[in-house]
């Protein structure tokens, strides 16, 4: 029997992905506003053409790999197996600990992101607690 939580928590991480990686892709400079303000944007946009380009190249392909990453969890959003549904969440549990713990050792000592850590570490904490749900509840409904 396959558990409605899992499909609801990968359908919203799943929106998360595909919205944050079109959003890098089209509005990559907009995104950066957005997230770290005017002045950092500027920053982290590069100081010549050649380096803007390399930077807006890399952006645009973290989108992509954030868009596929959303389409492989709409499509994961349908697997019926139990079994299956345990080990990703599991697997995602330990990827939101282990951006967490890289956010807060090294994110948080650059200079034109170290004010952005908390709030990035709080949202991977956020993420992975709803994957944290979904295993207490599926435990409880298993040994119930």
């Amino acid at each position: 029997m396959a558990s409605s939580g899992f499909f609801l928590i990968c359908l919203l991480h799943s929106v998360v992905a595909l919205t944050s990686g079109a959003m890098l892709i089209f509005y990559t400079n907009e995104v950066f506003v957005f997230g770290h303000g005017i002045e950092t944007a500027s920053n982290l946009a590069g100081s010549t053409p050649h380096d803007q380009l390399l930077i807006r190249t890399s952006d645009s392909f973290s989108g992509l790999l954030l868009f596929a990453i959303g389409f492989l969890l709409f499509m994961v959003a349908f697997v019926q197996d139990r079994e299956f549904q345990w080990f990703f969440a599991k697997g995602c549990v330990l990827l939101y600990i282990a951006m967490a713990i890289w956010r807060f050792y090294f994110e948080r000592q650059l200079e034109m992101l170290g004010h952005n850590w908390l709030r990035q570490v709080v949202g991977d904490v956020v993420l992975g607690l709803s994957w944290v749900s979904f295993l207490v509840y599926s435990w409880r409904e298993k040994y119930d």
